[in-house]
């Protein structure tokens, strides 16, 4: 075999090594903001919660909302609802208890647990 005739091989075997590991079914993991929580347990309680009724948020089927700010690029941004630092305490607090940030906010109390915020937190995060 001359090196001609392995170099075709060569390239179709690493391009089976590539296409193999971007299958991995393994999630990514929770962006360094909320380490403990699960994005993708997120991305389900955002639709649960009904948050795309008044969001727009990428990634979540349906969540078209004009009511509240779209929610895109959330990690990148400086506040959350305009007057808290955006870190993962805030967001969870907000996103617990909007109505004791900010009283008379058209933000809805939905009764959202701490540990569901930290999900939904973590899905947010992933938005930059």
């Amino acid at each position: 075999m001359n090196r001609r005739s392995r170099t075709p091989r060569m390239w179709l075997a690493l391009g089976l090594l590539l296409a193999a590991a971007g299958c991995s079914s393994t999630p990514p993991p929770p962006p360094p903001q909320v380490r403990a929580g699960q994005p993708d347990r997120g991305a389900t309680l955002i639709v649960q919660y009904g948050c795309g009724s008044c969001h727009t948020i990428p990634g979540i089927n349906g969540a078209n909302g004009l009511v509240g700010p779209p929610l895109t690029r959330f990690g990148a941004r400086s506040y959350i609802a305009g007057e808290l630092v955006n870190n993962a305490d805030n967001l969870q607090r907000w996103i617990v208890d909007p109505q004791a940030v900010e009283a008379g906010t058209a933000m809805p109390n939905l009764g959202i647990p701490p540990i569901d915020a930290q999900d939904i937190a973590a899905y947010l995060y992933t938005l930059d």
